[in-house]
C-alpha cells in the first residue's frame, strides 16, 4: 500500500474524498444538535385544545394487515375496547391476507359484532398496492369523517380517541399523531436499543419540528386523520413504500396543520429478530429514498417559508447517510495506514481520530441522550445503551445502504412487512417462530457474510492501530489513539449485525412464563379450523373467546414524566 500512497495525486485525491464525505456525515449530525436545540427551544409550545365537540363526530378506525396470525386477533380485541359511542364509532379490518389469518379475522369480526359493534372484515384477494391500497380501498366504504389507523402489532389505548378527537376543532387541523411506546422494550439488548433510536425520533424529532412550526410526518399508524385531508392531499398512493410519509408531505403542503401529542402513548412490538429488524429498516431507508425523488424537487420550488424547505431536505435526505457511512468504514483502512506509518504530528495525523469522533458523537450521543433524559425520570439505566446504540447504527450502515441506492435509482418494489410474532414485556416464544420462518427460506442470503467480512476488515485496523511501529528509525511511535476504542464500538456492531442474523433466534429460552390473557398467539379454535373453515362455511361467533385483559399500557415500564 505504500507504493500507492506514495503518489502524491493519488493521496490527495483519496484524501480530498474522505474529508468530503466526511463533512457529509458531519452535517448531517451536527443537524440532529439542531433538532435538540428546537426541541428546547420550542419546549412550551405544546398543542392546546381550544373547543371541544357538543356531538362527537363519527370516526372509522383502520387495521390493515397482511397474514398477521400471531397479532390480529389481539389488535381487534384492544380496538373495540375504544371508550367512544358505539354508534358513532366503525371499525374496518382491512385483511389482505392468504394464511389462517383470514379465518382469525372472521372469528373475531362475528363476535364483536353480535356484541353490538359496528365492524367489517374487507378481505381484497389481490394485494394491489399493498397497504396504501387496501387502505385507500378501505376509504371508499368508510363512513366516518376521521379515520383512525393501527397497525397490527399496535394496542390501542382506550382513551385514544378522546385525548385526540377534539383537536379536530380547529378546521386546519388535518391529522393528530400519538407518540409510539414499546411492549417489548425489556426483552434483549436489540429492542432496548431499538426502542431508544424510536424515542429519539417521537420525542425529539416530531416534537421539535411540529412545535417549531416545520413539516412532520404521520408513522403509517397510532394516527388520526381528517378524512377531507387525505382526499385533499390526493388520497393514499403507493409508488413509495412509505406511503405515510408521502402523503405527510402532501397534506401539509396543501396547508393542512398536524398535531404530535407526546404524552399520549400507544404501545407497539418491537421486532425482537434482526432479520425482522433489517427488513423494516430496508423498507423505511428504500422508502424515504423514494419519497425523496418524488417530493423533494417540489418542496425546493414551493414557496414555502426557507426553514420549511431546509428541514424538509434534511429530512427527507437523512437516509443519504447510510452510503456515506459505508465508504467512511471501507475506507478506514487507508487512513489508519497513513496514519501510523507515513504521516507526521500535525492535521492529517489526527484525521483518524476526528473522523471517529465525528461519526460517534454526532450521530447518537446527545440526541438520544437527550431523548431519554426528557421522557424517564432518569435516564442513567438507558445511558449504558448508547455506546451499543452506536455500533448497531454502524453495523446497519450495510442494509440501508441498499434500501437507499433501490429507492432513489431501482422500482418501487414489493412492501415486505414486518414479521410480528406476538410478543410481551420477556416474551422468547417468537424464537421458535423465526426459527421455522428461516427453514422456509431455501435461498443463502449474500448479505450478512459481507456484513462479516467487514468487521474481520475492521479487526485489521485494530490491530495495525496496536502493530508494532512500521519505522525501525521512530521506536516510540504511538499506535493507541482516542479513535480506537470507537473503531472498535464499529467493528462489534459489523460483528453483531450477521452473528444475530444467523443464531440470533437460538439464543436464550423459546418459551416464557406468561399470564394465559397476554398470550397473543391465534385462538385455538382458529388455528385448528383454519384448513377447514371454508369449506364448513363461518363458524358460531359463541366459540370466540376474547382476551381478558389486553396489555393496553399508556406508559412505560420506566417512570413516566408527568
Amino acid at each position: 500500500m505504500e507504493w500507492l500512497f506514495s503518489n502524491e495525486g493519488f493521496r490527495a485525491v483519496f484524501l480530498a474524498t474522505y474529508v468530503i464525505i466526511l463533512l457529509i456525515v458531519s452535517v448531517y449530525g451536527l443537524h440532529r444538535y439542531h433538532l435538540v436545540h428546537l426541541f428546547y427551544k420550542y419546549r412550551s409550545n405544546r398543542p392546546k385544545l381550544t373547543a371541544c365537540f357538543r356531538q362527537l363526530p363519527r370516526v372509522t378506525i383502520q387495521l390493515p394487515m397482511y397474514n398477521e396470525q400471531a397479532v390480529a386477533r389481539r389488535v381487534i380485541d384492544t380496538t373495540c375496547r375504544i371508550d367512544y359511542p358505539r354508534d358513532r364509532l366503525e371499525i374496518q379490518v382491512l385483511d389482505d391476507s392468504t394464511d389462517e389469518t383470514v379465518e382469525i379475522v372472521r372469528e373475531a369480526v362475528e363476535y364483536w359484532r353480535s356484541q353490538g359493534f359496528n365492524i367489517h372484515h374487507l378481505h381484497r384477494t389481490q394485494r394491489t398496492g399493498y397497504k396504501a391500497g387496501a387502505l385507500s380501498e378501505g376509504m371508499k366504504s368508510a363512513t366516518g369523517e376521521f379515520i383512525l389507523i393501527f397497525d397490527a402489532d399496535f394496542l390501542a389505548p382506550r382513551e385514544i380517541l378522546r385525548e385526540t378527537i377534539h383537536y379536530f376543532c380547529d378546521p386546519r387541523v388535518g391529522m393528530v399523531q400519538a407518540r409510539w411506546e414499546h411492549l417489548n422494550r425489556d426483552q434483549s439488548l436489540l429492542t432496548k436499543t431499538q426502542a431508544i433510536l424510536l424515542d429519539g425520533h417521537f420525542v425529539i424529532e416530531h416534537a421539535a419540528r411540529n412545535r417549531s412550526g416545520r413539516f412532520m410526518s404521520f408513522n403509517g399508524t397510532a394516527g388520526l386523520w381528517r378524512k377531507t385531508c387525505i382526499e385533499d392531499a390526493g388520497g393514499w398512493q403507493h409508488d413509495t413504500l412509505t406511503e405515510d410519509l408521502d402523503l405527510s408531505y402532501r397534506a401539509q403542503m396543501k396547508g393542512w396543520k398536524f398535531l404530535f401529542l407526546s404524552d399520549l402513548a400507544s404501545p407497539a412490538e418491537l421486532p425482537p429478530d434482526m432479520e425482522a429488524f433489517k427488513q423494516q429498516q430496508y423498507r423505511w431507508a428504500k422508502g424515504g429514498a423514494q419519497t425523496a425523488r418524488k417530493l423533494l424537487p417540489t418542496v425546493l420550488r414551493s414557496r414555502l417559508p426557507k426553514r420549511i424547505k431546509v428541514e424538509a431536505f434534511f429530512h427527507l435526505t437523512s437516509c443519504t447517510v447510510y452510503p456515506c457511512i459505508v465508504l467512511l468504514t471501507l475506507m478506514m483502512y487507508p487512513i489508519v495506514y497513513l496514519k501510523v506509518s507515513m504521516f507526521q504530528e500535525g492535521f492529517w495525523k489526527y484525521l483518524f481520530d476526528f473522523s471517529i469522533l465525528i461519526l460517534a458523537t454526532c450521530s447518537a450521543g446527545t440526541f438520544y441522550v437527550c431523548s431519554q433524559r426528557v421522557l424517564f425520570r432518569t435516564w442513567a439505566d438507558s445511558l449504558k445503551y448508547i455506546p451499543f446504540l452506536m455500533a448497531l447504527g454502524i453495523g446497519i450502515a450495510l442494509n440501508n445502504a441498499r434500501a437507499v441506492f433501490a429507492g432513489f435509482f431501482g422500482k418501487p418494489g414489493e412492501f415486505v412487512r414486518t414479521p410480528k410474532f406476538g410478543v410481551v414485556a420477556r416474551d422468547n416464544r417468537w424464537k421458535r417462530q423465526a426459527d421455522k420462518a428461516r427453514k422456509s427460506i431455501k435461498r443463502v442470503k449474500l448479505q450478512p457474510f459481507v456484513e462479516f467480512a467487514i468487521a474481520l476488515y475492521l479487526l485489521g485496523c485494530v490491530i495495525m492501530c496496536f502493530s508494532a511501529p512500521l519505522n525501525p528509525a521512530d521506536p516510540h511511535q504511538e499506535r493507541l489513539t482516542i479513535g480506537v476504542p470507537f473503531l472498535c464500538l464499529f467493528m462489534v456492531g459489523y460483528f453483531y449485525v450477521p452473528l444475530t442474523t444467523w443464531f440470533g433466534h437460538r439464543l436464550g429460552r423459546t418459551e416464557a412464563d406468561l399470564p394465559q390473557e397476554l398470550l397473543a398467539a391465534p385462538a385455538a379454535s382458529a388455528v385448528r379450523d383454519a384448513g377447514t373453515a371454508r369449506q364448513a362455511g363461518p363458524a358460531p361467533a359463541a366459540g370466540y373467546t376474547p382476551i381478558a385483559k389486553p396489555d393496553v399500557p399508556t406508559t412505560s415500564s420506566q417512570d413516566q414524566k408527568v
